[in-house]
């Protein structure tokens, strides 16, 4: 059980603030492969502990409220790491006309019209999709399958988009066939427990997370010529929206 337990610590370490007992994040380097298989599942606690603070809200405020509180503390709970990578993403892709030029804006810490404005409707996309479940608890639900779906999406691109140099490229090496499996099969529970609840809802995301990595693939590919840190960063917002757009649908 250990060996599983320090990789585990170590995804929710990377993803958040969260800091469980255990190494240090310099031997992350050694438990990569597994604590990569172990992100969809860190991913499905941090959207739990957000849906916490959703349903805690709820009993104060109206739903659209409390959404944007759950919305907030999400934010800070995992130091803006997929919003900061949406806007970078946005940026590059906005405003560069090669490969080179995007890649350069990428790296630029101040955030642009092309990036302010993806990460506004990727904020408003997520959160109109909670509020239009109109049920606390079924919000709470898609925060945590979407917390896991996320994550899985990112795993995705790093196994199936080759990775440029740079940090992204130390995921990808770890990332497989197997590696991938091994993450599916640790967040099976969340995902068994939303097709029940919602077997439409359920379907719908998996189809729009296969038809987002065929298309995402196809535009890395002839824009940047590989994967960034922040393209995955980015898909794993995609992930956030389109699951709950998804579950909201149906």
């Amino acid at each position: 059980m250990r060996d599983w337990t320090q990789p585990a610590a170590l995804a929710l370490r990377f993803l958040s603030r969260v800091s469980p007992p255990g190494e240090e994040m310099a031997r992350f380097e050694r438990d990569l492969p597994r604590a990569l298989a172990c992100f969809p599942l860190a991913g499905a606690v941090l959207g739990g502990m957000t849906a916490l603070v959703l349903l805690a809200a709820a009993q104060v405020f109206p739903l659209y409220l409390a959404v944007l509180v759950a919305l907030a503390f999400d934010a800070w709970l995992t130091r803006g790491l997929h919003e900061d990578a949406v806007a970078d993403f946005c940026d590059g892709l906005g405003g560069g006309r090669t490969a080179e030029d995007a890649l350069r804006i990428m790296k630029d810490s101040r955030i642009g019209a092309f990036g302010a404005l993806g990460l506004g409707f990727g904020v408003a996309l997520r959160g109109a999709g909670l509020v239009a479940m109109e049920d606390p608890g079924r919000a709470a639900l898609a925060l945590v399958v979407a917390g896991a779906a996320a994550r899985l999406l990112m795993l995705a691109v790093l196994w199936r988009v080759p990775a440029l140099p740079g940090l992204g490229a130390r995921f990808a090496q770890a990332m497989d066939g197997r590696r991938f499996g091994q993450a599916v099969l640790l967040a099976s529970p969340v995902f068994l427990l939303a097709a029940w609840v919602s077997p439409g809802g359920v379907a719908l995301a998996a189809l729009a997370g296969l038809g987002f990595l065929g298309w995402y693939r196809a535009l890395l590919l002839r824009r940047l010529g590989g994967s960034t840190g922040d393209a995955v960063g980015a898909a794993g917002y995609a992930g956030l929206a389109g699951t709950t757009l998804a579950l909201a649908a149906w």
